[in-house]
């Protein structure tokens, strides 16, 4: 197929390169979609539903949440994967979500580099021990041991969710939530699943932006998002946990769409996606110049530098005798 033909069948703009794309910390959070179509037009997402269609330029969000009753075009998809958006399923009462997208690199240093810490004991509880101490700034956890480290964090998490409690007013049982039965559960622990859904999609595609693998945890470990959930946790307590609260204590009407209305807002006056990347880049070490690292595709080679791939290679004795 000619170029000007598939241009003429595909309109929009030319795929951009990864250094022309809008930086991580320029993008919004997350949009919620749901009983809708989402196509292509041109270089935006048009999502149409019975009320009419909205354009949703491709990249200006981090996530596309899909709630129940929304399909995606293999056009909108593509569009996704130039833009660098990561699109989440999310399944009846947020529960569950799938997603995937475009890191925004095409390299794999950090990739590789997660790939030793998660491996190396020693390194291993490096991370852990960093991802404790950004939960407790202001406090000295030299010596302290793993076991100490859960316990402590668990005492602070309790104390969370019975201070709220007590901040609103709310009789308080526990998380508690069945998967197979949604509207059954309280109103908090409703707006918990919720919450914590969009911040488990946000987590997750601000990993993929940056070419992490979120199936290599270190606190989490033997789950295909274990790495999400380490990052997640860092800020349940200051963010989802305190709203859940708030407003399922007044259970109001669509809880579900207020919780994330106002989470929205919430992430966007925390300048939460900016938190996310800085603290990963602590975690691992990261320095800004990697982050649109891109790296030429490589032919292992041992201990020697990598061989340039793309060519090749004879036998030298072949190449003499030639």
């Amino acid at each position: 197929m000619a170029e000007s033909e598939h241009q003429s069948r595909f309109p929009g703009a030319d795929k951009p390169a990864l250094r022309e794309l809008p930086a991580i910390k320029d993008r919004l959070t997350f949009i919620y979609l749901e009983k809708a179509k989402i196509s292509r037009k041109d270089s935006a997402f048009i999502s149409t539903d019975q009320e009419g269609f909205v354009l949703i330029p491709a990249h200006s969000f981090l996530v596309v949440l899909c709630g129940p009753g929304t399909s995606v075009t293999h056009r909108a998809m593509e569009l996704a994967a130039e833009a660098g958006v990561t699109f989440a399923w999310v399944g009846e009462g947020n529960l569950r979500f799938y997603c995937q997208g475009r890191p925004l690199t095409d390299g794999t240093a950090l990739l590789v580099r997660q790939a030793k810490y998660v491996s190396t004991p020693r390194l291993h509880i490096e991370v852990v021990r960093k991802l404790y101490s950004l939960r407790y700034p202001d406090e000295d956890l030299t010596g302290l041991t793993l076991q100490q480290l859960r316990g402590k964090e668990g005492s602070r998490m309790r104390r969370t969710y019975r201070e709220q409690a007590q901040l609103w007013g709310v009789e308080w049982k526990g998380r508690r939530y069945d998967k197979d039965d949604f509207s059954q559960g309280d109103p908090v622990n409703r707006a918990l699943s919720v919450a914590n859904t969009c911040l488990y999609a946000l987590c997750l595609s601000v990993i993929y932006a940056i070419g992490l693998e979120p199936g290599l945890g270190f606190i989490h470990v033997g789950h295909q998002k274990s790495l999400v959930y380490d990052i997640a946790d860092l800020y349940k307590a200051e963010i989802t946990i305190p709203l859940s609260f708030r407003i399922g204590s007044k259970n109001p009407p669509h809880l579900e769409r207020v919780v994330r209305t106002e989470l929205r807002k919430e992430f966007v006056a925390l300048h939460l996606i900016e938190r996310i990347v800085a603290d990963l880049k602590y975690v691992f070490d990261v320095q800004d110049s990697e982050l649109l690292e891109e790296e030429p595709l490589c032919l292992w080679d041992n201990h020697r530098p990598c061989k340039e791939a793309g060519i090749q290679y004879f036998p030298a004795e072949k190449m003499q005798m030639e």
